[in-house]
């Protein structure tokens, strides 16, 4: 599925209504390049889970934990990962195979121990459509 959008609001929107339907122990990867709008689209998604905290990118932390939410949502950042091996020891397997909901950005740099089953999200700019031009493909896979 492609959907395009046109604002900030409009991308913030899409990750709200995923996020409304999500379900336990389901993951979500992400890939763009900077300043494309991941953190706008997490945000959407964390606030369609019933969650109010402020949502950042976890860039130093690796991942950033929220419980507050109708699931417990998981928000990983790993773009500036030096070492697969860092995911052992932060104990990724036990989020994305627990019972909340996992977002990953920059999932294609840890691409061989992704599970199976997911939901693939990539977002491009199209700046001959407009600045704040939007194509985000979600894709399931493995299922």
């Amino acid at each position: 599925m492609i959907i395009e959008t046109r604002s900030a609001k409009e991308t913030y929107d899409l990750g709200k209504k995923i996020g409304s339907h999500a379900k336990a122990g389901e993951v979500y990867t992400l890939v763009g390049d900077l300043g494309v709008g991941k953190t706008v689209f997490t945000q959407g998604l964390a606030k369609g889970l019933g969650i109010e905290e402020s949502i950042s990118s976890p860039t130093f932390t690796i991942v950033q934990v929220y419980d507050d939410g109708r699931l417990p949502f998981y928000h990983f950042d790993v773009y500036r990962i030096g070492d697969i091996e860092e995911m052992d020891e932060i104990g990724f397997e036990d989020y994305v195979y627990g019972d909340g909901v996992s977002l990953i950005e920059w999932a294609n740099l840890i691409d061989e121990i992704l599970p199976a089953n997911r939901t693939e999200i990539t977002i491009e700019k199209d700046l001959e459509q407009g600045f704040d031009f939007r194509r985000i493909t979600v894709e399931k896979r493995g299922e």
